[in-house]
């Protein structure tokens, strides 16, 4: 019976800091869904699908400390792959009449059709990783951004298929804000789960001393292509949320833009802890959901005043400027959030061990 009880706390204990991360987010997705206005339900959402996006970042950036420049490609690789599968089958063969038959004339469920969207998103990050990850340190970040522009490119002039650069309208939209909270969940039990996995600590060993690292046995190569695949498919699952969220697509929203937010995020909550990347979302989504409603502008009596637009673009631009020069690490730095009082039990116990001599 104590066994047991003991194996329970140390899974208690364990998965601590998943928890600590997931039920504030559930807490806030209900209040919205319960008491929030549409805007705020929608802001919310969108929110915790960057949460996958930026945790499947931190999935490779943070443990590999390898920054990759490119992953958002593998959102538009499963955001395309997706909306063929869904999408009407009445408009598919006049706007995307270079699709094979089967899928011109066919309407897969959106349960497969995200299945195999995530599927091909992964395969081809385990496929550009063959060569990606035999590369290390800037090397390695401008062959991801020269990837994110070959896919970028490639979508952009294949019209019978992708419209090009024109939008793809009529996606169906499924993504609601426990749908969204679902995925949120999801990538930071997968993410935890490698992180603290073996193979999660051996890449983390390689961030910290390559050299190290490879002295002990560890493969560089497999650890970084490992992470990376799975990094990819989480980021697959963002970019299917995002489709069916919006139901419009352009290959243009999963460019530049979206790239350096993303990664902003994740160096402004610390890209060394998976803490770190979801609050740097949640802090930024409020800083950018602020300032967006200050410049729409707000009422001040009977005067309507509004800030200059481009002003959350400074904003966000001042915050990863005070961050880098005073907190490097970020928000969070290193550390996950765990419970307060389940730090302070080790102290206590070393007390009580101290007093036993004297009784």
């Amino acid at each position: 019976m104590t066994e047991a009880r003991d194996f329970c706390v140390r899974q208690f204990k364990a998965g601590m800091p998943v928890l600590c991360l997931v039920v504030p987010l559930a807490l806030a997705a209900l209040v919205a869904d319960q008491y929030g206005s549409i805007g705020v339900v929608r802001s919310v959402t969108e929110a915790l699908i960057k949460i996958v996006i930026v945790v499947g970042l931190y999935i490779f950036i943070g443990n590999s400390g390898v920054i990759s420049l490119g992953s958002t490609a593998f959102m538009a690789i499963a955001a395309y792959a997706t909306t063929w599968q869904t999408c009407c089958s009445m408009m598919k063969p006049m706007v995307m009449s270079g699709l094979p038959e089967f899928l011109k004339q066919t309407t897969v469920p959106f349960a497969p059709a995200a299945g195999i969207a995530i599927g091909l998103a992964g395969l081809a990050a385990f496929l550009s990783g063959f060569v990606l990850m035999r590369l290390s340190g800037l090397a390695a970040s401008i062959g991801t951004l020269a990837l994110l522009f070959i896919v970028n490119v490639a979508y952009s002039n294949w019209d019978s298929v992708t419209m090009g650069a024109s939008s793809v309208v009529g996606i169906p939209t499924y993504v609601t804000v426990w749908l969204a909270l679902a995925a949120a969940v999801l990538s930071i039990v997968v993410a935890y789960a490698f992180q603290t996995s073996r193979a999660g600590l051996a890449l983390r060993a390689t961030r910290e001393d390559e050299v190290a690292a490879q002295a002990i046995g560890v493969s560089i190569y497999r650890m970084r292509l490992l992470a990376f695949t799975i990094s990819g498919a989480v980021l697959g699952l963002a970019g299917v949320l995002h489709a069916h969220f919006l139901g419009v697509l352009s290959i243009d929203m999963f460019f530049m833009q979206l790239t350096f937010l993303s990664i902003s995020m994740l160096v402004v909550g610390g890209m060394g802890s998976l803490a770190g990347a979801v609050v740097g979302v949640v802090f930024l989504s409020i800083v950018i959901e602020v300032f967006r409603t200050l410049e729409r502008g707000i009422l001040i009596g009977d005067t309507k005043a509004s800030l200059p637009a481009g002003t959350q673009e400074l904003v966000l631009a001042a915050i990863m400027l005070c961050v880098l020069i005073w907190k490097r690490d970020g928000i969070m730095s290193w550390k996950e959030i765990t419970w307060p009082l389940m730090r302070r039990a080790p102290a206590s116990d070393a007390g009580r061990g101290a007093e036993a001599p004297s009784r």
